[in-house]
């Protein structure tokens, strides 16, 4: 795809483009505290852009955020663009160890943070040598500078940095399902690249759109849908701080009136299930997304019946940017990721890097330019992701005969057994089809000198038993091929995930099972 980005390009010029479109007075965002005109963001944006120039933030240094979905949030991410700095979000609600990472390893000139992460934060600063200044946003404390402080006091025009379309915009940290995060470096031509493909191909988003996403700012997935693609149209987004639980999506909805809804598999089962959701009105939604993990046909079965919406489940990465492959509305096949997004190319490949047979389950490589340059401070994990014009996914996928892709899980993941490659992705497909199962997870193994299948099951409304463990053998004999049924079966309250709603099947597999069924 040929997408047109001068050669001297600041990313935070998307305002300005609004703007000069004559949308100034046109709501960009709304939150529960505040709603923010185009020319209001764009004022709040340059004085987050100086207070960082006073604070002594220059050039490429990193800037790190530590913040909660709320208006401050993509003021302070363009605010340290359009001065030529780099801004490195991530959740505001990680653990000291990875705060401590974080800072380190983006080697952070300041880091603004929400006031409830003070406290986690300090504790991750003390042991180092010489700690960045901390900025508390929505909150102050003793002897700290507050953001709402500095903005009153920064007032004034600030043009964008002359920077180059390739050099450094932002990071994004990624890996947390498999260990310590990896900083993906990505370039000022990247988020233009994303708004080109999805977001105009996919969701054909316009300035009358209002978008609405229950997955933070700080992932990739969130960052598109709660910024990138609105404010490149002059579309409204509404940002929703604290935690996504359902009466509080549903209140959302019937408060702002989405017109494009995103979210992710775990929120849109629980949603399904939610008492409110027979009371929503779902009437304003033209097009709801998934992404983060592989939507399970039963909760999109679930999510169809209660609010008779269809859901376009696609893949994307903090590698690149946002979601490059997908369903698309009225074309939706269960189960499955869809087809390319228009501007990316997919290949499958073995594990000699040769073509498979379609049919055949390959890695998963994926061409577009939105990809992340490198992984900083990860000169080795680089070249073993990035190849060329192409970047090594680690998903395990195969293309069926009308040209969708359907995941079968991480390469990692993939369960052998008497010399048979399992996919968990399809175990759990099945066991989510029984009316009592919630959420569910499998892994592979050891027991008895040889692999078998576990699985890790949430079930709906209450404690599982050595009843319903039964029940969801037979289920799964009359579903599964034999070396693919979960000869184990455990039950959990819920499942290990990242903040973004990835399942930690790392962690599962250290768990020590005390309620665990024998074998069937």
């Amino acid at each position: 795809m040929s997408l047109e980005v001068t050669e001297r390009y600041n990313v935070s010029s998307l305002l300005d483009e609004n703007l000069e479109a004559g949308r100034g007075e046109k709501i960009a965002v709304r939150s529960e505290t505040e709603e923010l005109t185009y020319a209001g963001l764009h004022d709040r944006v340059c004085r987050a852009g100086r207070a960082l120039q006073e604070l002594g933030v220059q050039g490429e240094q990193r800037v790190l955020m530590a913040m909660d979905d709320t208006p401050s949030w993509p003021a302070v991410f363009l605010g340290a663009i359009r001065i030529g700095a780099v801004p490195v979000p991530v959740s505001y609600l990680d653990t000291p160890a990875n705060f401590q990472h974080f800072v380190r390893d983006s080697e952070a000139r300041v880091i603004l943070l929400e006031a409830a992460a003070l406290g986690t934060m300090q504790e991750a600063v003390a042991g180092l040598d010489h700690p960045p200044p901390l900025v508390v946003v929505n909150g102050s404390a003793d002897r700290l500078e507050s953001l709402e402080a500095l903005l009153e006091a920064h007032a004034g025009e600030l043009p964008p940095a002359d920077t180059h379309r390739d050099d450094f915009a932002f990071w994004l940290f990624s890996g947390g399902s498999t260990g310590q995060p990896k900083g993906a470096v990505h370039l000022q031509h990247d988020i233009p690249y994303t708004i080109a493909t999805f977001g105009r191909q996919i969701l054909r988003i316009s300035e009358d759109d209002v978008c609405f996403s229950t997955t933070k700012l700080y992932h990739a997935y969130g960052m598109g849908n709660g910024m990138s693609f609105p404010f490149a149209v002059g579309a409204t987004a509404v940002l929703m701080a604290g935690k996504p639980d359902p009466a509080k999506i549903f209140a959302h909805i019937e408060k702002y009136r989405p017109t494009l809804f995103f979210s992710v598999p775990t929120l849109y089962g629980r949603l399904s299930g939610a008492p409110e959701a027979a009371t929503t009105d779902f009437s304003s939604i033209r097009m709801c997304c998934s992404a983060a993990e592989p939507l399970a046909p039963e909760v999109l079965r679930r999510w169809q019946d209660v609010t008779g919406l269809e859901i376009c489940d696609g893949i994307g990465s903090t590698e690149m940017l946002h979601i490059y492959c997908s369903n698309r509305p009225g074309d939706v096949h269960p189960g499955t990721s869809g087809r390319p997004v228009p501007g990316y190319e997919l290949k499958l490949l073995d594990d000699d890097e040769q073509p498979v047979a379609q049919g055949e389950v390959g890695n998963l490589f994926v061409k577009g330019d939105s990809a992340l340059a490198f992984y900083w401070h990860q000169h080795e994990k680089s070249k073993g992701s990035v190849r060329g014009d192409w970047y090594f996914t680690g998903d395990r996928y195969r293309q069926t005969e009308d040209g969708v892709f359907v995941y079968e899980g991480r390469a990692d993941d993939m369960i052998k057994i008497g010399g048979l490659w399992a996919s968990p992705i399809a175990i759990e497909n099945a066991i989510m089809e029984h009316p009592d199962v919630l959420e569910v997870a499998a892994i592979g193994i050891e027991a008895d000198f040889t692999t078998r299948v576990k699985a890790f099951v949430v079930p709906r409304g209450g404690e599982g038993s050595a009843e319903l463990a039964g029940e969801l053998k037979t289920w799964c004999k009359q579903r599964l091929r034999r070396y693919e049924y979960p000869e184990f079966i455990e039950f959990l309250d819920e499942l290990p995930k990242t903040p973004t709603g990835k399942i930690q099947r790392y962690k599962l597999r250290s768990l020590e099972s005390g309620v665990t069924q024998g074998f069937a």
